[in-house]
């Protein structure tokens, strides 16, 4: 049998492109770790010394009286969870004024906020938060176990600023939550057999017509594409949604979107459907066929945006759910970190299989695992789905 050998300057070209290539994909690993690390904080924060809290431009005491300053967003639906406790206690606690500030509407009081949160060095606080004296609560069952406490030991000693020593960290738990549901569901949308079809499809079609380098640089140019079109799509929805003042029925429908959805996946799963309903429409691939053959960096953009608008069906679902999660949690400036995050491992399946091809994986062989693992594929997306759905009525009812 002849042996093949390679030809050096294609050699050469992997020996550059392929460390490269390495430290792309490490990178895009230590985003959500970077993130992770920074908006997670220490479990204890409750328990760090505030004996030294920065002079803010609004009082923590007035007339020798603790001041609660309650921060919350109408659109919230844990604000509005929120908010007939607070009253509550406005009408039980005469020895303490209370301070309601609406980010939403105010644009000092979100600046008032951000100067709250740099004082007590808590850098990602999502609504429902209040600051009293040294004390930091955020989420509604945070501030419902622990504002009693907090208003009682303040009052004893006004003006100190004590070292807390609570296992309740000012960081609820709303964030320990999220963070794993941001990065868990965009691995599982990551993995729809969607776009990898296109993909698989586009770099087969470049690979009997051009240069290896030129089919990683359209692929790249592809995922790129991908990417700008999911961020810009959901920087959208997250606006409006805010904005719109009608989160709590987005929420209620994202979660039927998305328990519905991840039925449907789990029976095509279970039933093996050839064609699932969840999958890029037929009319539509006429329009991605014509895309493809153009071959070229700039239609592969183009083609990476109509794959984003006519893969919803296949992956909306968990988008629209974790959108929607997201805008009942926290503001727009809090929440474009999230959305990166969630964008960057939406993409990392599909680095991946731009890699393997680097490496020499033919994308026949991609194709050939695509089709044999998509049932465990549809089984994945439709829990995380439903799962998605429960949590998000949860957060409403």
């Amino acid at each position: 049998m002849r042996e093949v050998t390679k030809n050096p300057s294609i050699r050469a070209r992997q020996r550059t492109f392929i460390p490269g290539l390495c430290i792309c994909i490490l990178l895009l690993l230590l985003v959500p770790s970077a993130a992770w690390a920074e908006l997670s904080g220490d479990p204890s924060g409750f328990a760090q010394d505030l004996s030294s809290v920065p002079t803010l431009s609004q009082p923590l005491y007035e007339e020798g009286k603790p001041v609660v300053h309650f921060f919350y967003n109408t659109n919230c639906a844990e604000c509005q969870k929120t908010l007939p406790y607070i009253d509550e206690m406005v009408s039980s606690h005469p020895q303490v004024f209370f301070r309601f500030h609406n980010i939403r509407e105010s644009d000092a009081d979100r600046e008032l906020f951000q100067e709250f949160k740099n004082a007590y060095g808590k850098e990602f606080l999502p609504v429902p938060s209040l600051f009293i004296g040294p004390y930091v609560l955020s989420g509604y069952e945070e501030i419902v176990e622990n504002l009693e406490d907090a208003i009682q030991l303040t009052s004893q000693q006004p003006g100190v600023h004590p070292t807390i020593t609570s296992n309740t960290g000012g960081l609820g738990d709303n964030e320990t939550l999220t963070i794993p549901l941001v990065i868990g569901a965009a691995l599982v949308d990551g993995i729809n057999p969607c776009a990898f079809a296109v993909l698989i499809f586009l770099l087969l079609s470049l690979l009997a017509l051009d240069s290896r380098k030129k089919v990683l640089m359209v692929g790249a140019t592809f995922i790129f594409a991908v990417f700008c079109f999911y961020f810009m799509s959901g920087l959208g929805l997250f606006t409006l949604v805010q904005s719109s003042g009608i989160s709590t029925l987005v929420s209620l429908a994202a979660a039927a979107i998305a328990i519905l959805a991840g039925v449907i996946s789990l029976g095509e799963a279970v039933l093996k459907r050839k064609t699932p309903y969840l999958s890029i429409p037929e009319s539509t691939r006429g329009i991605i066929d014509t895309w493809v053959k153009k071959g070229s960096m700039p239609a592969a953009f183009v083609l990476g945006v109509l794959v984003g608008m006519f893969e919803l069906p296949c992956t909306g679902g968990i988008y629209i759910a974790i959108l929607a999660l997201l805008s009942n949690q926290m503001t727009m400036s809090e929440g474009i970190p999230f959305l990166l995050v969630y964008n960057l491992i939406f993409i990392l399946p599909l680095v991946i299989i731009l890699s393997l091809i680097a490496f020499g994986v033919t994308p026949e062989q991609l194709d050939r695992v695509r089709n044999e693992k998509r049932p465990y594929i549809r089984l994945a997306m439709g829990f995380v789905m439903i799962i998605l759905g429960v949590i998000l009525l949860l957060e409403i009812l």
